[in-house]
């Protein structure tokens, strides 16, 4: 990969290929039709809507005269970050959770890092036991014991013991 690309890993190859044909002063459309592609396909890869296929890669690389396989290493290093980005977002265990906790919400669209002042708050001050302890070893002690603060909770609950540590 050329190094002048090497600081867009894991940014979408359609920003960068967008941000390029910029540069040059080329029409989206034009360069697409001389692709033999469809503007509308090549248009959601410059928004970063949809991945580039190799072929595709290989065509654009030889008619802007990049190094062979740029564009490529671009997809392959955006889409190890979307997959990164799935298995950091982790979520506590929702059998454990009571469902009456989260009556009012779909828990499947909790933003469980953002919101965690708000989750802890609701458990601590709703939850039975079992969801104090997997909010507390979700979170991690710390964490917990800070919201708590934060919120004006104070004790009489219990933060129980985690050997999680949080981010």
């Amino acid at each position: 990969m050329i190094k002048q690309f090497e600081k867009y890993r894991g940014i979408h190859p359609g920003i960068v290929l967008d941000r390029e044909l910029k540069k040059r002063a080329i029409k989206q459309r034009p360069f697409a039709l001389s692709l033999e592609e469809h503007p509308q396909t090549f248009n959601a890869i410059t928004k970063g809507k949809r991945g580039i296929s190799t072929a595709l890669a290989l065509k654009i690389e030889r008619e802007l005269g990049l190094k062979e396989g740029t564009l490529v290493i671009l997809q392959a290093y955006y889409d190890i970050k979307k997959i990164k980005e799935k298995e950091t977002k982790k979520i506590p265990d929702l059998n454990i959770l009571s469902k009456a906790l989260f009556w009012d919400t779909d828990i499947q669209h909790i933003d469980w890092k953002r919101q965690y002042r708000a989750v802890i708050q609701r458990v601590f001050e709703r939850g039975n036991e079992n969801d104090k302890k997997e909010i507390t070893h979700f979170y991690g002690t710390e964490k917990v014991k800070q919201a708590l603060e934060e919120s004006n909770i104070r004790s009489p609950y219990t933060i129980y013991r985690s050997n999680k540590t949080t981010d």
